[in-house]
């Protein structure tokens, strides 16, 4: 990781940075038209704005209170009541977040030609213990091959090949009964709340097909869906692209799956096996044309491509448009590789597991969703940004930026409360303030005086910078 300067300290530049990207994607109207408003008191988008950007100061709401730097004008039950309110539509608030995203931001930046895709995946979102967390259930995490306390994490995200954006989510819980550990409180299935216990039971292959009516009546769309072998079952690929879109996803070696080939109907395995294999530098070992589907059948092409891990196995993936060429399948289906970091930036940097602790769903749907707003504030971010610093980077760039404002300004309230003793008790004129000033501050190490006394920075600098700023706000 390449170091990052950090000799730009714009207090006001800083405080207003999330108040302009909040300006100019509407969340106010947007929480609005998702029930996320307040009868009385502090407004949400107030607490929103705090949730937001409270993971760059680097202390919980709790160690703010304790230590004495918590300065907003509400307490914590108000914040923890504006989480686990039931009525707000977080599904529907990030998907319109970032349809509004990518429409005004990305889509500006990107090549008409360029391919866009929806990546649709899921992790694991743990919970240690899970005896009084709703809904909490023993889940089944297909990486490691073993049950564990928490959630799935489905996501669905949009991505250009270069940016991408999270839409939206569901935690879902275990559709038995006899895994489901913590408690399942009753609601009405006509309600918001009761809707979205509803979805948490579903199994993923049908939620999939939920978060992506979610996203396109938001306003998104794109040419592709792509989605690992977990999801790839002949119904979830027709049920796709009876919706307008294609598929191109990793196919499950399974003898239980066929699709029709050469008039028989074959699983992947066979059909491997009956054709010749490609011999050379060519980049797929395989390419045969299929239908897909019992009841309507739709053609598709499968790719088989050698696994770069072990030579001696091949990979399979599938693709509605037959018109694409096999590299290009390939090159497609790459972009899925983007939501694993996706996975990997909310989990190490974002806070997304250990940050809330509460017990309610309606809690963990929030807290999902505005982690979601952070990794778009970023991802905006890096997209327009001149530099080429990764997620990381920009990170850890905020956090660092945000501590060396707090020192720059607590050194400044100091040194006013110095003179004004030194000229309410000593009487001193104006002229022998001045001098004492300079001859104190020659005195001090010169890391103190650039504090006190920033830098001016050149236009370019700042314009390099400029866009960075608008993260913290």
């Amino acid at each position: 990781m390449s170091s990052i300067p950090q000799n730009y300290s714009d207090e006001k530049a800083l405080v207003d940075c999330i108040q302009r990207f909040f300006s100019k994607h509407h969340i106010g109207k947007l929480l609005a038209k998702c029930n996320g408003t307040k009868e009385k008191g502090v407004s949400s988008v107030s607490l929103l704005k705090y949730k937001l950007g409270n993971i760059f100061v680097g202390r919980s709401m709790y160690l703010q209170q304790r230590t004495g730097s918590f300065k907003e004008g509400f307490s914590k039950n108000t914040f923890y009541r504006f989480l686990n309110s039931a009525k707000t539509n977080w599904l529907r608030f990030t998907s319109l977040l970032a349809a509004d995203v990518v429409n005004n931001d990305i889509k500006v930046l990107t090549d008409e030609k360029r391919k866009n895709v929806f990546i649709i995946d899921d992790s694991l979102f743990s919970r240690t213990s899970c005896k009084k967390t709703e809904l909490g259930s023993k889940v089944f995490d297909h990486t490691d091959m073993h049950f564990k306390k928490g959630f799935r994490m489905l996501t669905l995200s949009w991505s250009d090949g270069n940016t991408l954006i999270p839409v939206n989510s569901s935690l879902l819980a275990s559709a038995k009964d006899t895994n489901i550990i913590g408690p399942v409180k009753a609601s009405d299935g006509r309600t918001l709340a009761g809707k979205r216990r509803k979805l948490a039971r579903t199994k993923a292959p049908e939620a999939m097909m939920t978060l992506l009516d979610t996203a396109i009546a938001s306003g998104l769309d794109a040419g592709y869906v792509l989605f690992d072998s977990w999801f790839s079952n002949p119904a979830q690929i027709t049920a796709v692209k009876s919706k307008g879109m294609d598929v191109i996803a990793m196919l499950k070696k399974s003898s239980r799956i066929k699709y029709e080939y050469c008039g028989k109907m074959l699983n992947i395995k066979e059909i491997y096996s009956k054709n010749k294999k490609r011999r050379g530098r060519s980049k797929y070992l395989l390419s045969v044309d299929v239908m897909v589907g019992k009841e309507n059948p739709i053609p598709a092409k499968i790719v088989c491509v050698r696994n770069k891990a072990n030579r001696k196995d091949w990979l399979a993936f599938i693709c509605t448009d037959t018109s694409l060429p096999e590299e290009e399948i390939i090159r497609i289906y790459g972009k899925r590789w983007q939501i694993e970091v996706f996975f990997k930036t909310c989990k190490s940097m974002l806070n997304l597991i250990g940050e809330c602790h509460s017990i309610s769903y309606d809690a963990l749907t929030a807290h999902v969703a505005i982690v979601f707003t952070r990794y778009m504030l970023l991802a905006v971010e890096q997209r327009q940004s001149n530099d080429q610093r990764t997620l990381g980077e920009l990170f850890f760039f905020l956090v660092d930026e945000m501590a060396d404002i707090t020192f720059c300004h607590s050194l400044r309230i100091l040194m006013e409360a110095l003179m004004a003793s030194l000229q309410e008790i000593l009487k001193l004129s104006d002229e022998q303030l001045t001098a004492f000033t300079t001859d104190f501050e020659s005195r001090l190490p010169e890391y103190l005086r650039n504090a006190l006394h920033p830098t001016p920075v050149s236009y370019t600098h700042l314009r390099a910078h400029e866009t960075t700023l608008h993260l913290v706000c």
